[in-house]
């Protein structure tokens, strides 16, 4: 089923959640640990993320240097094949722009539409660790606006190859990301908010926002968008802080402010598992004040740990 339709047939929040695939050498069981915990809440659907290869160069023997991979995860698409298989849920597997080519792409969605599934996130992805700019691959998409028109032109029939007849028209339904305080590229949150407003335009259905830990930024960040003319439903995505080294690592990796009485609190936790407790509570206060305001789905980052999005569902679902 589609994400807006989920929404759409729903007396109440929904609840849905965001996994990793396993790193390589690892079991399916690894994700199967992580989403049986959560399966009691009746997510909606499961978002499966896709993590692009990275590479080191390598001094070889004969003295030239080789391009070596240290990081990949197995296919996302075949682990979202083995969650709807087991689990009976829609999985949302992201795409991204970076380490694709549009043909990568493209065979990429034919295999997901012969899974049947029904639902995207496009996505242009993070720069490479040894990058300061995200680079295009080539013959890539530059970002997710392009990536957008690639999909909803296969809605259309319209593949790479002009000269296919009869071809297959798809019927994905594509969310996009959006940034409560504003994508780290974007010069200002207006800027982004016209980008945004180009990706809907064009075809995103539904937004997902990057993690917040403070709600008015949320509401404000709807009220901008509705103003806007972005009228699509907007899933805010939660994450617990888990320890009070995210309280530096979070801000710097996803542009984001944690409230000053959030990182208070941390601060004066004792133990390990009195700071788990700190961002349990607080992702609790901030899920039923969503709940409230009649948000569409709260999406968990869970990051493959599902013990505080258990204990976060049981106080609220």
């Amino acid at each position: 089923m589609k994400i807006v339709d989920h929404i759409a047939k729903a007396n109440s929040t929904l609840f849905s959640f965001e996994i990793l695939p396993p790193l390589k050498g690892d079991s399916i069981d690894s994700i199967y640990k992580g989403i049986d915990p959560l399966m009691e809440f009746k997510p909606s659907f499961i978002d499966v993320t896709y993590h692009r290869e990275e590479f080191v160069m390598k001094k070889r023997n004969d003295g030239l240097f080789a391009r070596v991979a240290t990081k990949k995860r197995p296919g996302t698409v075949a682990i979202c094949a083995a969650v709807m298989h087991k689990y009976n849920i829609d999985a949302v597997p992201h795409i991204i722009c970076g380490g694709f080519t549009k043909e990568d792409t493209e065979n990429a969605l034919i295999d997901l539409n012969f899974l049947g599934i029904d639902n995207v996130l496009a996505l242009r992805g993070d720069n490479l660790k040894n990058e300061t700019l995200f680079s295009q691959e080539a013959g890539g998409n530059a970002n997710s606006l392009e990536l957008i028109h690639q999909i909803k032109n296969m809605n259309s029939g319209i593949y790479m190859d002009e000269e296919l007849s009869n071809a297959n028209i798809t019927g994905f339904c594509v969310g996009a990301a959006c940034y409560p305080e504003k994508h780290h590229d974007a010069p200002n949150l207006n800027a982004d908010l016209k980008f945004l407003k180009r990706k809907v335009d064009i075809g995103a259905e539904f937004l997902v926002t990057q993690m917040f830990f403070d709600n008015k930024k949320y509401f404000e960040f709807i009220e901008k968008c509705r103003e806007s003319g972005i009228n699509v439903p907007i899933i805010p995505g939660i994450k617990p802080l888990a320890n009070k080294k995210q309280l530096s690592i979070l801000p710097k990796l996803f542009n984001i402010d944690i409230p000053f009485e959030l990182s208070e609190e941390m601060e004066k936790a004792k133990t390990p598992e009195a700071e788990r407790q700190v961002g349990i509570e607080w992702a609790i206060a901030q899920c039923k004040e969503l709940i409230a305001a009649k948000a569409p789905v709260l999406h968990f980052y869970t990051m493959g740990k599902s013990e505080s999005t258990k204990k976060i569902g049981e106080q609220i679902f």
